[in-house]
């Protein structure tokens, strides 16, 4: 899959899971839906798992021989051995914003290699908003349905995102919804910062992308299938994700459980 073909015909298809994928999880959101507790306390619900085995089974059809890290497989103890190539997938990104319907909840496919997002798909179904990218400069994002048939042939077309180069009155900082901490507050007084924009899931990270806000800080856990998809987007558009010395966020950190250091998503320098 080094090939940029190969990885644009393997980004048309997780485009199309992720959409399958975004139906189904809508098809909860109108119903009332009970929210389970997993062991580390984080909420799933029928949502997540109907949304997994789609795309799973789609993985499994498009590219059986790499490995794939799921979000609730793991949590039941389910993950395969990884070598250089393998897949994290998030299938219901911020299911508490989901819980709360407040639409800011995402499909999440990566593919990873040599511990680097090279392809991700980031779609966001109560916003009609998919993000993908396969490379750098190769960020794109399209207005898509839930209920489009096709996101390749029967939505509107993509348009290609980038960051930008942040205001010289200062940053629009992005902060998660759900997990804006004191070492947050205390990491961003090193910056001058003029707007604070709120979010959940992954489209933190897509935001960036698509120019609509700067900086990202994350002081606090989140796993590799939270950040993966995100990453690809961003990376692409032209951003850097990185631990806050500056070193790249890798993937595959399976000495650590695939959890993640505490991290700084940005755009343009």
């Amino acid at each position: 899959m080094n090939d940029q073909r190969d990885l644009v015909v393997l980004v048309n298809e997780l485009r199309r899971l992720a959409v399958e994928a975004g139906a189904a999880i809508m098809a909860h959101y109108e119903s009332t839906v009970e929210a389970m507790v997993k062991e580390d306390k984080s909420p799933v619900t029928i949502a997540d798992h109907d949304a997994e085995r789609i795309i799973l089974a789609g993985l499994a059809r498009i590219a059986p021989d790499v490995p794939v890290v799921a979000e609730e497989q793991a949590a039941a103890g389910h993950v395969p051995a990884i070598g250089r190539r393998f897949f994290l997938v998030d299938p219901l990104d911020g299911t508490k914003e989901f819980l709360r319907r407040n639409g800011e909840f995402t499909v999440n496919i990566a593919l990873i290699e040599d511990r680097t997002p090279v392809a991700g798909v980031v779609y966001a179904p109560a916003r009609d908003r998919l993000f993908y990218a396969f490379g750098p400069g190769e960020a794109y994002e399209q207005a898509v349905s839930p209920y489009t048939n096709d996101p390749i042939a029967g939505s509107s077309p993509p348009h290609r995102i980038a960051v930008r180069q942040p205001a010289a009155d200062g940053l629009v900082v992005i902060v998660s919804r759900t997990h804006r901490d004191q070492k947050t507050e205390e990491y961003l007084n090193l910056y001058q910062v003029k707007e604070f924009l709120v979010a959940g899931s992954s489209l933190k990270f897509c935001m960036i992308a698509a120019g609509e806000a700067d900086l990202y800080p994350r002081h606090g856990r989140t796993m590799e299938w939270d950040t993966a998809a995100g990453h690809a987007v961003l990376a692409a558009a032209g951003g850097a994700v990185t631990l806050l010395d500056g070193a790249p966020l890798l993937y595959g950190k399976t000495e650590r459980g695939l959890d993640n250091p505490y991290f700084l998503a940005r755009g343009g320098a």
